[in-house]
């Protein structure tokens, strides 16, 4: 029995397709369990995809530069070179039945079961689209052959008079083009995504000013000014618009205070003092990341995150931390950073922000926080009001810390080391007096940082 090599859908939002990067295995190499067969680029990252089990990688059914929806059967290992490799048109080839990644439903499988499908129908399901779980097998055996397939396509094409894949249709809805605007270039006219993309740019062209703004590629060419155009990173288009929809759609209200850190640098000095030569220097963001988990603990009513009619509340505080990369930011999270000390976290920020660099981070780990930290004081920021990465209810801005003249107990003018910190809050589910509680709880943790180690 041939088993599946498939990337998993735990990528939720982030990984709605993938582009298939390299293979590292050739086809009829033999492989072991944990062995790196294939590298995909997510939304975030390149990420592995590794041998399920021990075998030989008998079928590669999405070839390099190949886009792909998440969960789609990259290639299979079997017993042998031959076992699942043929993909064939001849539906009466013997194949092994192997159960897809959609699994319950309730339409057209009407067992309810996984879907069983041919190598050839999986290849063709993968090229249109299909979602091969509401398709009812024609054959006896109850497995799904690719002529169900394309007669499930021919299917939509006549009741919906478009012939378009679903990824084509969603692109040309996002940018706002009508499906019948659009020359189809995939087989049998289908439209196909570059198509939409291809009509988009010269619709952009066209009328500069009419779909996406003011075109600065166009104005450069009219007015002969030294420029490159270069294509956006998957990064970069996954920021734009994650950031468009927080700033559009999240009602952000923002508080801000100042923090006397004289404390704090003290304590950070003490604790980098009594560590090894070889042992990695405690930072202030360690100890930031530190008091932003406490005070969501202190105030469990914000470690929430927006589900739209619904509001998840986490157990343990997930500190999301910005981090810049060549490719644009990444938010890679310190997981229950409330049960973690200091030098865990300062380990872990390491590492997280290391392999955050070298585009090695995996999806579990830039998902699923619960309040996030953006540090800029390292270049001199002294202030500023960040954009919540949703679904999170929070973001705390940290700016620089500076020397200011500040009114003593005593009465006496003297100075301290003032930090200015800004937090975002998502109105629908932390009002202001619950952000209020939140940043002081935070203030008084930093101010006060022996409880830190508390």
């Amino acid at each position: 029995m041939a088993t599946p090599i498939q990337i998993g859908a735990a990528g939720g939002e982030y990984m709605e397709d993938v582009v298939v990067l390299e293979w590292t295995a050739s086809l009829g190499e033999t492989v072991k369990a944990g062995d790196v067969l294939v590298v995909v680029e997510t939304a975030k990252a390149a990420t592995e995809v590794e041998a399920p089990c021990d075998g030989v990688l008998s079928a590669i059914f999405a070839e390099p530069e190949t886009e792909v929806p998440v969960s789609s059967i990259l290639g299979m290992i079997g017993l042998d070179a031959n076992d699942g490799a043929v993909i064939s048109d001849d539906e009466s080839v013997e194949t092994p039945e192997v159960a897809t990644a959609s699994i319950e439903n309730s339409k057209g499988n009407p067992h309810g079961k996984r879907a069983l499908a041919s190598p050839a129908a999986r290849a063709e399901a993968t090229a249109s689209g299909v979602d091969l779980s509401l398709l009812v097998p024609s054959s006896p055996t109850g497995r799904i052959k690719k002529r169900d397939v394309l007669e499930a396509v021919e299917t939509s094409r006549l009741s919906h008079g478009i012939n378009a894949t679903p990824l084509a249709k969603r692109v040309a809805e996002q940018a706002g083009i009508p499906l019948s605007d659009v020359a189809g270039t995939g087989p049998k006219g289908r439209v196909q995504k570059a198509d939409i993309e291809a009509c988009n740019q010269e619709v952009s062209a066209a009328q500069p000013g009419t779909r996406s703004g003011i075109d600065p590629a166009v104005i450069a060419r009219s007015l002969g000014l030294e420029h490159e155009v270069a294509p956006a990173s998957r990064i970069r288009q996954t920021i734009a618009r994650r950031l468009t929809e927080s700033k559009t759609t999240i009602p952000h209200y923002y508080l801000e205070t100042d923090c006397n850190i004289d404390s704090l640098l003290a304590l950070r000095a003490q604790i980098n003092s009594a560590r090894n030569e070889t042992d990695k220097k405690i930072s202030v963001n360690d100890l930031i990341i530190a008091a932003a988990a406490k005070a969501t603990q202190s105030v469990p009513k914000t470690n929430a995150a927006w589900a739209g009619d619904q509001i998840v509340y986490y157990q343990h505080a997930h500190i999301s931390v910005a981090v810049a990369t060549e490719g644009g930011l990444l938010t890679p999270v310190i997981r229950s950073a409330d049960t973690k000390t200091i030098g865990e976290i300062s380990a872990e920020m390491s590492d997280l922000t290391e392999r955050a660099r070298t585009g090695k981070l995996k999806p579990a780990e830039y998902q699923g926080g619960s309040l996030s930290v953006s540090n800029l004081g390292m270049y001199g920021v002294k202030a500023f009001n960040a954009v919540i990465n949703p679904p999170e209810g929070m973001i705390l801005a940290i700016g620089a810390g500076e020397k200011r003249p500040v009114i003593l107990p005593d009465g006496s003018v003297g100075a301290a080391t003032i930090l200015t910190v800004v937090l975002s809050c998502d109105h629908r589910l932390i009002d202001g007096a619950l952000g209020a509680q939140w940043l002081s709880a935070f203030k008084k943790l930093v101010e006060t940082p022996m409880s830190l180690l508390i």
